[in-house]
C-alpha cells in the first residue's frame, strides 16, 4: 500500500480551531486540519507554513508538535503530523476548500471529520477546556 506524508495546521484563535471543508477528490464535503503534503527536503514545519500560504493566503506560527497520527485509507496509508499552530494574519482567503468553520471544543462534533483527523480531536477537545 502507497504511503502519503502530510502536515497538518490545529489553528487555535480565541478558544476556537479552524477547520476546512474539502471541495474535492473522494473526500469532497468533509472536515479537516488545513495542510498538505511535504516536497522533498522540507522539514515538518516548512512544509506546514507553505501550504498553509498555498491553502489559506495566511501566515502562522507553528508553535508545537500535537501528535503524528497513521491511518489506513483504503487506497493508502497516511502519515499525518499535527501541529498546534495560531495566525499572524487576521484573515483567510480560501484557495482550495469549499468553506470554513472557527470551532469551540463544543463545537468539534459538529462536522463530519476525515477519519484521521477525528484521531486527533479528543486531545483538542483537552487544549479548549
Amino acid at each position: 500500500m502507497k504511503s502519503i506524508e502530510v502536515v497538518a495546521a490545529v489553528i487555535l484563535r480565541d478558544g476556537r480551531i479552524f477547520a476546512t471543508q474539502r471541495g474535492y477528490g473522494d473526500f469532497k464535503d468533509m472536515w479537516e486540519f488545513p495542510g498538505g503534503k511535504m516536497e522533498p527536503g522540507e522539514s515538518p514545519e516548512q512544509a506546514l507554513v507553505r501550504e498553509i500560504r498555498e491553502e489559506l493566503e495566511a501566515d502562522i506560527s507553528v508553535d508545537r508538535f500535537l501528535e503524528t497520527v497513521e491511518f489506513d485509507y483504503p487506497k493508502f496509508h497516511l502519515i499525518l503530523h499535527c501541529f498546534l499552530c495560531s495566525l499572524k494574519t487576521k484573515i483567510v482567503h480560501l484557495t482550495e476548500h469549499e468553506s470554513s468553520r472557527w470551532l469551540s471544543a463544543d463545537e468539534l462534533d459538529s462536522v463530519d471529520w476525515l477519519p484521521a483527523d477525528l484521531s486527533v480531536i479528543g486531545q483538542i477537545k483537552k487544549l479548549l477546556t
